[in-house]
Formats: C-alpha cells, sequence, structure tokens
C-alpha cells in the first residue's frame, strides 16, 4: 500500500492515526519531534508524510521547507496536519511546498480518504493521454516516470509543482484563472488565497531556469503556458 511517516507531537491522536493506516494496510513511521522526522524522511524515503505544523525541535513549517531543498526529498508528498484553521495559516502551508493542508479535529475517515487519494492521483500520474511526457524547447518531461529535465538536467519537482507544470502545459496557449488552478491542480476551491498559485509558479520558475519563461502570467487574470518554445517570444511577465 505505501509507507507512511506520521509526525505528530500529541500522543493520542498519533496514535489513533497510526492504528487507522495500518489497519488500511500502510506501513507507518512515527516521529513526535520535527528534527527526528526530518531525519526519518531522509533516511526511510516514505512515500507520504502527516505533518503537524506545531512540532517541538523544528517547526512542520522548517521540515517541510527541508524537505523540499533536498533532492532526494523534494518530490515527497506532504499533507499538513494544525489545530489551526485560518486562513493565513492554511497558506502558510501550502507556500511552503505542502500538497494537501488538513485541520484538527478532523474525521479519520475524511483523513484516510484525502491519503488514498493523494496517493492513488500520484502513483496514476501517467495514466492518462499524455503518459508518454512531451518536449518543448530547452524542456523535456516524461510523464509516466515523474521526471523533468531543462537542457538535459533533471530538475526535481514536488507533486503539485509537476501536476502544475503538465496542467499548464496540456492547456497550452490558453489562460487559466487562479481559481481554475486551485481547483483543477489542488482540488480546492477558491477559499484559500490564490497567492498560493502564484507561490507555486514562482517557485517552478525558479526550479526550470531559462525553461521558467514558457510560463506566461496575463495580469489580472492568470497564466498560460507559452505556444512556442522560442525564448525571444515567451515571456514570464512576472
Amino acid at each position: 500500500m505505501g509507507k507512511i511517516l506520521v509526525a505528530e507531537d500529541e500522543r493520542d491522536i498519533q496514535d489513533i492515526i497510526a492504528y487507522n493506516l495500518q489497519q488500511a494496510g500502510y506501513e507507518v513511521l512515527l516521529a513526535s519531534r520535527g528534527d527526528d522526522a526530518l531525519r526519518m524522511a531522509k533516511l526511510q524515503q516514505p512515500d507520504l508524510m502527516l505533518l503537524d505544523l506545531m512540532l517541538p525541535g523544528l517547526s512542520g513549517k522548517e521540515v517541510c521547507q527541508a524537505i523540499r531543498r533536498d533532492p532526494n526529498t523534494s518530490a515527497m508528498i506532504v499533507i499538513m496536519l494544525t489545530a489551526k484553521g485560518e486562513e493565513v495559516d492554511r497558506v502558510v502551508g501550502f507556500e511552503v511546498g505542502a500538497d494537501d493542508y488538513v485541520t484538527k479535529p478532523f474525521s479519520i475517515r475524511e483523513l484516510l480518504l484525502r491519503v488514498q487519494t493523494i496517493l492513488r492521483r500520484s502513483a496514476s500520474r501517467g495514466s492518462g493521454p499524455h503518459d508518454a511526457g512531451f518536449e518543448f524547447g530547452s524542456l523535456r518531461v516524461d510523464v509516466a516516470a515523474h521526471r523533468a529535465w531543462v537542457e538535459g538536467r533533471a530538475i526535481e519537482l514536488t507533486a503539485l509543482e509537476f501536476k502544475l507544470l503538465v496542467t499548464l502545459h496540456e492547456r497550452k496557449n490558453r489562460v487559466q484563472r487562479r481559481e481554475t488552478l486551485l481547483n483543477d491542480v489542488w482540488g480546492i476551491t477558491a477559499d484559500v488565497t490564490t497567492r498560493t498559485v502564484d507561490t507555486h509558479v514562482k517557485r517552478l520558475r525558479e526550479k526550470l531556469g531559462n525553461a521558467g519563461c514558457f510560463v506566461e502570467t496575463v495580469r489580472g487574470v492568470g497564466y498560460r503556458f507559452s505556444e512556442t518554445p522560442d525564448l525571444e517570444n515567451a515571456s514570464s511577465d512576472s
């Protein structure tokens, strides 16, 4: 089924989550501190991490940032857990690279469905008509393998960054509103600020280097993938 790291310092919550994940067939790793969670993530390479935002040692935010900076863990799926529910806290989770966000108190059934859905989506990422990938100027993408290269150099993308890139390319030269991307890439409605999209687009462009200009800004509307790989005509307009 998959290996899941539960980074949660409240023992009762940790036990309940672990028990239900194990009953569902997952291998479960446990950490009660942020520094331990980061170490285990690097050593054990879990498929998914359930990461509490408020942890001793290192905060969940710091752990997620460190995971995204490390090429060996940057593509790991992270679902943020927190007792905070205000929009600003959800935005923090997405902006540091979380793939999903669940607020406490939560239904265990809902949490399991979130885990199953995001793992299934990750496993079937290459099942569509574009599973063979594509080449666009200096950019090459293998959708089935979840890999991308710019000028032959491998680019490490998170699950969300990869899905954002593929979605924009599939809709090449069609403007995508931020609200549309939130729904189609994140699977959420616009109750989370669209600044989340801007942050991920910025991070995606940085990782793509000179191919980042293929993701163009349409001021006041959203984003589109360039019609042509001609670098002289493509513009990020950021």
